[in-house]
């Protein structure tokens, strides 16, 4: 059992290490870049199967959801280069995540490789069905940190000045269910705050540099809950169930994805407060602070150690309550909601008009696919 006055021990034999190098070379085939003879192999396998060319509904379904894995994929990329698995002396950025979970480095960078395969596979399952991929490279034009670790490449989103949406943590803690017209409250309210360090600056000061990590270990579960809403959503459109059997399977990762988050931010508010300077007060930097959330008034809203989502309304209010994933409905979980909440979230801070607009007319397209009753 965790003493929560100590860092979580990284349990060894459960990590392995790869590194950003791996990471960095998976990020270049994300888009439609793939070996052109496993290309022709997996596409000669797959029409032997099936001849026929998708319908333009599961083209639209599948074309947003490469588009939503290749931002996650660059912003997964950010934060591995900096907090991920690296060789050598790790820096305090890694130190402070490793506060909230010995393993939190690896899950990182894990959580990273599977966003880049999701990405070059949903492209490459595209291709081999005659349809057009996703391909965004024109639009990575973004400054991302000059931090040591981190590469002087073009990023597609901005992890330096996040507004992130915290109330994905009552959400899944409440019996009541978004679809049903509920709203919840933010469990702690982060405005325009880095989630990685912008330069070597932000590696100096604990209190600073652990709020950084808290707020990406906030962010982690908003990416990846939507992640789970978003794939349950659309997979209700699909019409050809290999596609189906591709959202799901898909979409079931991400939800392991978010479990792991949903632990990872508890640990982020459990006192006394994890920091690397062994502190006994809550990590506090600029206003912003994360308190110990097992002495707040709010009850089990928000206790640390719920990770599995509460029995919630489903279907209808005269049926049982039921553990799900939600929301499930358009509204507020498919694509344009999706889109919205990125573009809210901050991530595309500096991103042309172009792409916003190229973005927001694929999740449209999405959302208007139908499956034929």
């Amino acid at each position: 059992m965790h003493d929560s006055n100590e860092p979580k021990k990284p349990s060894l034999n459960r990590r392995v290490f790869i590194s950003t190098g791996v990471i960095a070379a998976g990020v270049a085939t994300a888009g439609t870049m793939w070996p052109g003879g496993a290309k022709a192999a997996f596409a000669q396998s797959l029409n032997q199967d099936n001849q026929t060319k998708l319908l333009k509904g599961d083209v639209a379904i599948l074309r947003f959801l490469a588009a939503a894995e290749l931002i996650e994929s660059d912003l997964w990329q950010q934060y591995a280069e900096l907090g991920g698995v690296t060789e050598g002396t790790q820096n305090n950025y890694q130190l402070a995540f490793q506060f909230l979970d010995g393993d939190g480095s690896q899950y990182i960078t894990s959580n990273t490789i599977d966003e880049i395969s999701h990405a070059t596979f949903l492209n490459a399952y595209l291709e081999s069905r005659g349809a057009d991929p996703v391909n965004f490279d024109e639009f990575r034009t973004l400054q991302g940190s000059t931090a040591t670790g981190a590469q002087n490449i073009g990023r597609l989103t901005n992890l330096m000045h996040l507004n992130v949406d915290t109330s994905w943590y009552i959400r899944y803690r409440s019996s009541t269910n978004p679809d049903f017209g509920a709203t919840f409250p933010q469990a702690i309210k982060i405005v325009n705050r880095p989630a990685i360090p912008r330069t070597d600056a932000d590696f100096n000061d604990p209190n600073h540099i652990q709020a950084i990590a808290d707020t990406a270990a906030f962010h982690f579960g908003y990416i990846e809950q939507g992640g789970s809403s978003l794939y349950a959503s659309l997979s209700q459109k699909v019409r050809d169930l290999e596609v189906l059997k591709i959202t799901l399977g898909i979409g079931g990762d991400e939800i392991a994805h978010f479990l792991e988050w949903v632990d990872f931010a508890g640990n982020a508010v459990q006192g006394p407060p994890f920091s690397f300077d062994n502190s006994q007060v809550p990590v506090t930097d600029k206003g912003l602070t994360f308190p110990n959330f097992n002495v707040t008034p709010g009850g089990p809203l928000f206790q640390t150690n719920l990770i599995f989502p509460v029995p919630c309304e489903f279907i209808s209010k005269d049926l049982p309550r039921c553990s799900v994933i939600r929301p499930l409905d358009d509204q507020f979980g498919g694509a344009v909601a999706t889109a919205k909440s990125f573009i809210a979230d901050g991530l595309f801070i500096g991103q042309s008009n172009e792409f916003l607009q190229l973005f927001l007319n694929m999740a449209e397209e999405a959302d208007a696919a139908r499956r034929v009753r």
